[in-house]
């Protein structure tokens, strides 16, 4: 593997949306490790793991089972995307156009520009509430606006800090979760620590559901940091570095907030437990939290900001979005967050978690219609310069199939789903539990597969001559 351009890879990344030529690849496939690990050991993860305790009632021991069955196969999906990265060069956003039509995908980005906007959001108040915790005279609203520039600026420069970052934040969050589990494992202040909730099949579900979409969450952008790695890089490398990364990383914050709420009194904020949990080192624990949180919400500003330069550059298609052009959209989308997040509700989060559960409704088919297409169909080979054209070049503006499939792959979804606006018959029926994840991607994959596959030999026709890049 070739890694010459890495000594001289500028800090402040100057790609945005466009195509990363072989003279820019640079970095190792071992980064996509420490980048998905240390990038999910966070408040937020810690704060959704608890609920598989907290809100669906599972004692520690199915708590943890379900956490690692959702994280071991949405982690799947996760990866298989990030594979897509150094075989194409660009966004995972922008190569949808391949999929969808250069029209046809922008609903898919908008729902991906959206969710991403949550995430910061929400992450930046989880830094208030951190910093609040740390230094009592801090208020939440400031901390808030402290963690949103923390983020920002990492955002800003880009590709390069962000790795480097978390190739930091992995040896001292791993060193510090471990501390963690530790200390709270031999300080245990509660009776009922083992024996606190059950067994509940729709809670076990619910709690599956809750970890795989966590990392299906992560499938619009996880190619986004794969990009610049040289495009020899095997497949294989690149979905292993990045599974076990995030599969780990995510499964340890989850079951990590799980451990805290059960060894301290019912009621208490996840954070707030945490805190107790962890004692004498709670405010260290809460410091690298702090940091974590920090670095790992400019992935999801630099997400957001590609997502919405996508937007714009489907219509403004001259437009050549630089460096500079990033930095003013992440600071317009920094601003916006933080006048958000400082007049939210207490339960800004709750609400939160409430809304990725609905926009995953439709990301889920999406996710089987992009792997199916990339994998199966296209077998990594896409025309580029078609996917930067006005008008689609060869996949149009519309792919009537991917649009066909989609729909079906949401329609499916909405008796098994469970969120605040709708409640499906068949979810109602198993007690709650939401499998409209795992319904949507059993319909969509195979249905897209005949539907594009019943084309193909329209497609060859039309990609003849065309300058192909990437193959599996």
């Amino acid at each position: 593997m070739s890694t010459s351009a890495t000594t001289s890879a500028p800090l402040i990344e100057k790609h945005t949306i466009g195509y990363v030529p072989p003279e820019d690849r640079h970095g190792k496939v071992r980064d996509l490790f420490t980048l998905w690990f240390g990038g999910n050991i966070a408040p937020l993860p810690i704060v959704t793991g608890a609920l598989g305790v907290q809100l669906f009632h599972l004692n520690l021991v199915w708590g943890i089972v379900a956490i690692l069955v959702g994280h071991l196969v949405g982690g799947v999906l996760m990866a298989l995307h990030s594979a897509q990265g150094p075989q194409m060069g660009i966004p995972q956003m922008i190569q949808s156009r391949a999929q969808f039509g250069s029209l046809g995908a922008l609903l898919v980005v908008l729902i991906a520009g959206v969710m991403y906007i949550g995430f910061f959001a929400s992450n930046i108040v989880l830094a208030g509430k951190s910093l609040h915790g740390v230094v009592d005279s801090v208020p939440v609203p400031v901390g808030i606006v402290i963690g949103a520039l923390g983020s920002g600026i990492i955002g800003i420069i880009g590709y390069r800090f962000i790795h480097v970052l978390n190739r930091i934040g992995t040896w001292v969050l791993g060193i510090g979760i471990v501390v963690g589990f530790g200390y709270i494992f031999t300080h245990i202040q509660t009776d009922d620590f083992l024996t606190r909730g059950s067994f509940n099949l729709s809670g076990w579900l619910a709690t599956v559901s809750l970890a795989a979409l966590w990392q299906i969450a992560f499938a619009p952008y996880v190619s986004d940091y794969s990009r610049y790695l040289p495009a020899d890089v095997k497949v294989s490398s690149t979905f292993w570095t990045t599974y076990l990364g995030s599969a780990l990383g995510s499964s340890l914050a989850f079951i990590f907030g799980a451990v805290a709420v059960l060894a301290t009194p019912v009621g208490m904020d996840t954070m707030d437990a945490v805190k107790m949990a962890t004692g004498s080192i709670g405010p260290l624990m809460l410091v690298l939290f702090l940091l974590s949180v920090i670095s790992h919400n400019a992935l999801n500003l630099y997400g957001a900001v590609l997502s919405l330069i996508t937007l714009v550059q489907t219509f403004a298609y001259r437009w050549i979005p630089t460096a500079k052009s990033r930095a003013v959209i992440s600071i317009i989308v920094l601003l916006a967050c933080c006048f958000a997040a400082v007049g939210a509700s207490k339960d800004f989060i709750g609400h939160f978690v409430d809304m990725v559960l609905v926009l995953l409704v439709v990301l889920v088919p999406w996710t089987a219609i992009n792997l199916i297409d990339f994998y199966a169909i296209h077998k990594g080979q896409y025309d580029i310069q078609s996917i930067f054209q006005v008008d689609g070049g060869i996949y149009g503006r519309y792919n009537p199939q991917a649009l066909l499939a989609y729909a079906i792959g949401i329609a499916v979804q909405i008796p098994f789903m469970n969120t605040p606006l709708y409640v499906g018959p068949i979810s109602a029926h198993i007690d709650g539990a939401d499998l409209s994840w795992l319904v949507g991607l059993l319909v969509t994959s195979p249905l897209y597969f005949w539907l594009a596959s019943r084309d193909s030999a329209y497609r060859r026709r039309m990609l003849t001559g065309a300058k192909l890049v990437g193959s599996l």
